[in-house]
């Protein structure tokens, strides 16, 4: 019988050695409340020295903390959180301070001066707790859009990363490849002994097949997962004095852009970022496309046209009762006929919708039209792929296990390497193989105390 190893999901290599205790402010200065976050072997000296005694674990004990000299700094709530079964794996602590500019700095002076203490860097806290096992890569990117969430929509999607979703499915698909790399090197190497059964490369080359098909479906969803969590970008295009800036304004709940009649007002992209439906929305105002002499408006309305093309949606914006446009930007686009209010609606030339930003008609059905365009599945599952990085991997472990599936007369070695390959990928999504680029990217873009 050939039993695969377990597949639980902690990094192969430590990257760094742990050797000293990190500090930080974990919430915003000048607060009610301010948060500093201790994690390290030095955390039981910390508490000991500042505040009398380590506090029952788990429980928050209201002490006074004191300097070197004996001082009274501040009377704070504390809490010891000891590892392995903290945020990091370490012995972790929190000082809820009052939340004055005064009273932090002089918290951070006196751990500053202690042996062994240093600040935290940007998403240390949350690189140790990869390190340590405590979660895996996927999870700790969950926890960064988590942070930076904007919508109801990235909220779910990180939300799932950060329980687990992808990292649990990579782990599943990982055990299987692996269980089937043992099978396969059971054929290679003791084809000739009676207890190993007939058929193994058929049963291996069954597993890689379900597991490819599961992937595929997994990628099917990457798109969409990387527009939630990075955001559709929506440009607004049409002639002069459409009323684009006039919807920008609208949309946005204050003026961003100068509205004016004369032609060729806005030369340059103005952005707005928006909730549509739960999904984030970078809406963008592009200079009137004419035929100009002016090189100015002629690199804006390049620029308009290079925005359009590159657009997950584009409004093609006419005014009611004028005549249709020659030419539209690209295929696709929403049409939507301005400036309603002026008792023209009969004349709207054939487009989709009408809309007046005087009175506000037409502009909820258009951000509906919108989201139904930008999501045809409003109440889909999150996706489990959400990044680039994921989608890379996890083609490179379809690709592997293709080749496992169409070469029906490939030796055992080559199945035995393909298979490799393949857990390998999958490897590379949750972290168990990783370099020190890849965290230096991830956890950098965290703030500092996460």
């Amino acid at each position: 019988m050939f039993t695969a190893p377990s597949t639980r999901s902690h990094p192969i290599v430590m990257h760094e050695r742990i050797t000293d205790t990190i500090f930080a402010p974990a919430t915003p200065v000048n607060g009610t409340i301010t948060i500093v976050r201790l994690s390290g072997p030095a955390v039981r000296f910390v508490l000991e020295t500042m505040a009398g005694a380590v506090p029952r674990p788990r429980h928050m004990t209201l002490r006074s903390l004191r300097d070197s000299a004996g001082n009274v700094l501040d009377r704070a709530l504390v809490v010891l959180f000891p590892g392995p079964d903290s945020f990091t794996g370490e012995d972790c602590a929190e000082l809820h301070l009052h939340g004055g500019r005064a009273v932090l700095a002089a918290i951070v002076a006196v751990l500053a001066a202690m042996q062994g203490l240093r600040p935290a860097q940007p998403g240390e806290f949350s690189r140790r707790a990869f390190l340590n096992g405590r979660m895996d890569l996927t999870e700790a990117e969950g926890l960064a859009d988590l942070l930076s969430a904007e919508t109801e929509a990235q909220r779910r999607q990180a939300l799932g990363l950060l329980e687990g979703r992808l990292g649990e499915a990579v782990e599943s698909w990982r055990a299987r490849l692996v269980q089937g790399l043992a099978l396969a090197e059971a054929d290679l190497d003791f084809s000739d002994e009676r207890d190993v059964p007939e058929g193994l490369l058929t049963r291996v080359r069954d597993a890689a097949t379900s597991v490819a098909a599961e992937i595929d479906a997994a990628l099917a969803g990457f798109t969409h997962g990387e527009r939630v969590r990075d955001g559709y970008r929506i440009v607004i295009a049409g002639p002069p004095n459409a009323g684009k800036s006039s919807l920008l304004n609208a949309l946005a709940q204050r003026d961003v852009a100068i509205v004016s009649d004369h032609a060729g007002t806005t030369r340059d992209l103005i952005e707005v970022r928006c909730d549509i439906g739960g999904l984030p929305v970078t809406f963008v105002d592009t200079a009137g496309l004419r035929d100009s002499d002016d090189p100015v408006e002629q690199i804006g309305i390049a620029r308009a046209r290079e925005a359009a093309a590159k657009a997950d949606l584009t409004l093609w914006l006419e005014p009611v009762g004028s005549p249709v446009a020659a030419q539209q930007p690209v295929p696709g686009a929403l049409r939507v006929a301005t400036k309603a209010d002026l008792g023209l609606q009969n004349h709207a030339g054939g487009a989709d919708i009408a809309i007046s930003v005087v009175t506000g008609q037409g502009l909820p059905d258009m951000l509906e039209t919108v989201t139904r365009r930008l999501d045809s599945q409003p109440q889909r599952m999150p996706s489990l792929v959400t990044r680039q990085r994921h989608a890379a991997a996890l083609g490179r472990c379809r690709d592997a296990l293709h080749r496992v599936v169409m070469a029906d007369q490939a030796s055992p070695e080559l199945v035995a390497e393909d298979l490799r390959a393949a857990a390998a990928a999958l490897g590379m999504v949750t972290g168990r193989i990783s370099s020190d680029d890849v965290l230096d990217a991830l956890f950098g873009a965290f703030c500092i105390g996460k």
